[in-house]
């Protein structure tokens, strides 16, 4: 039988060769996975290459701000503690018409304490009526504050009458013991003022400026007085002396009254200024 029933038909080789490739490429699509093709040798393309031993580089990432730390507590200066000195069965310098300094030193407080005021302290004073609070007592009432300053008012028995003198603590010196010691934990009641001199002494060149201004034969320079009221104050603080209750009425001591308190006043308020920055 001859070789003639045309079942088996010879095929080109390239149709063999497109047929092949079909059939993979229809294999790929049904099974889902994607083909691997590797770039012939001779094809001039180069897969990545990665150094032996290498590491790769990752950015840091970008650093948080630092948080400011919170602001310290301003120092403020709030309160001013007016002591009418004396008072009571201790009428202080008596003239020959009967001026009492207690008496005259409490009218000008109430003066004082209204112009303070308006410049937005808050006063308190140690005595309100005749009575005589010890020493201690007055100096506790400055020392129970925060943010205060402490000034103390006389009228002498002697000097230029219409002027008036301001004193601060002089410097002390404390004994070598360690409870003792300025930069320690304590100080004795009496050396109080200690750690307050150069501001107390500031606070009264102020004051001695605005009266030199207002009372004529008043000196510019302050004065330094042991005063043992001045001594157990925890804060800054002054005396201020008005001369005198030898004059025949108490009339001019009472012109004084305004000029005194407007010049407090004004000195205190720009002492504030100094105290709230830190200065001296």
């Amino acid at each position: 039988m001859g070789n003639d029933s045309g079942i088996l038909v010879r095929v080109p080789s390239q149709s063999k060769y497109l047929l092949f490739v079909c059939v993979m490429a229809v294999a790929q699509v049904l099974s889902g996975t994607p083909g691997l093709v590797q770039a012939p040798a001779n094809s001039g393309l180069s897969a990545p290459q990665t150094t032996p031993g290498t590491t790769q580089q990752v950015s840091p990432a970008p650093s948080q701000p630092l948080a400011e730390p919170p602001p310290s507590p301003q120092k403020t200066l709030a309160v001013v503690v007016l002591d009418p000195a004396h008072g009571g069965a201790d009428p202080g310098a008596r003239g020959s018409s009967g001026i009492a300094e207690s008496d005259v030193v409490l009218s000008f407080a109430r003066l004082v304490r209204i112009s303070l005021e308006a410049q937005g302290f808050r006063v308190i004073l140690t005595r309100q009526a005749n009575d005589d609070p010890s020493f201690d007592d007055r100096s506790k009432t400055a020392n129970a504050q925060r943010g205060n300053i402490f000034i103390t008012l006389h009228v002498a028995s002697t000097g230029q009458p219409g002027t008036v003198r301001v004193y601060s603590m002089p410097r002390m010196a404390l004994p070598d013991s360690g409870a003792t010691s300025p930069h320690g934990s304590l100080l004795p009641w009496d050396r109080a003022q200690f750690n307050f001199i150069d501001q107390s002494r500031r606070l009264a060149e102020m004051i001695q400026i605005q009266m030199a201004q207002r009372f004529h034969g008043s000196s510019e320079t302050p004065f330094e007085a042991p005063a043992r009221q001045l001594r157990t104050v925890g804060a800054p603080a002054v005396a201020i002396e008005v001369s005198s209750v030898s004059v025949p009425s108490r009339a001019p001591l009472d012109q004084m009254g305004p000029g005194l308190a407007d010049g407090v006043a004004r000195a205190v308020a720009a002492f504030k200024i100094i105290y709230e920055s830190g200065g001296k």
